[in-house]
């Protein structure tokens, strides 16, 4: 499977990336009816009230790290972490998209809850909304194993894979300061792509040699 850009963005150079991210799923859901389960973001996507309106319109999550100095909230005792209010660890166990909350239970083999001097009244499950806290929580948490894999694992490609694309159509040699002219740039490049991606598609009457340099889309277990 090869990955074919749906459209490009151009904007001035002020223009910060987040501001696109909206308007990139409109686009998707407008006109191919279809948007992303998850968007995995850098520090520039973590703008919460921009995940809130993803999350509430489209049903999207938006995944990105936290920026350091943020305050860590309960029930997180860190990003990886999500306690009880006596400090038991506890295990996501889903999202209720009917009673729009996420779900946290007790299932350590040796869990500190008979120690616990609440442990009577304790249902052992506790439940937060995703607008408790957007980055923390949202659609996926992030003390999630699918969260962190795609943080550490799938979002530090994506920054090689664009840099292979700049040198490959020698973008990095070039400085536009006209919007116009990038825009014209922009469709051409975009065309180079497609027609790329169209040729690769076709059998190949004759043995691939250039197979290895080939981009492909690898699979990411996310255990779920």
């Amino acid at each position: 499977m090869h990955l074919i850009p749906v459209v490009s963005w151009f904007t001035p150079a002020d223009v910060p990336d987040g501001y696109l991210v909206k308007p990139s799923i409109h686009y998707c859901w407008r006109r191919l009816g279809w948007r992303p389960d998850i968007v995995v973001g850098d520090l520039g996507y973590i703008h919460g009230q921009t995940k809130r309106e993803i999350r509430e319109t489209w049903k999207v999550a938006m995944v990105t790290k936290m920026k350091a100095g943020m305050s860590i909230i309960a029930p997180f005792e860190s990003t990886r972490c999500v306690t009880c209010p006596q400090g038991q660890p506890l295990q996501w166990l889903g999202y209720d998209e009917e009673e729009d909350h996420h779900c946290f239970g007790v299932r350590v083999a040796e869990p500190l809850c008979g120690q616990c001097w609440e442990v009577s009244d304790c249902p052992r499950e506790f439940h937060y909304a995703p607008a408790h806290h957007e980055t923390l929580l949202g659609l996926l948490p992030l003390s999630t194993l699918p969260a962190q894999q795609l943080l550490q694992q799938a979002r530090s490609w994506i920054e090689p894979c664009q840099a292979f694309e700049k040198n490959q159509l020698g973008l990095n040699a070039q400085f536009l300061n006209s919007l116009r002219l990038t825009w014209c740039l922009g469709l051409i490049v975009d065309a180079v792509v497609l027609l790329r991606n169209l040729a690769l598609l076709e059998e190949a009457d004759s043995p691939r040699l250039l197979k290895q340099l080939v981009p492909s889309q690898r699979y990411l277990d996310l255990g779920v």
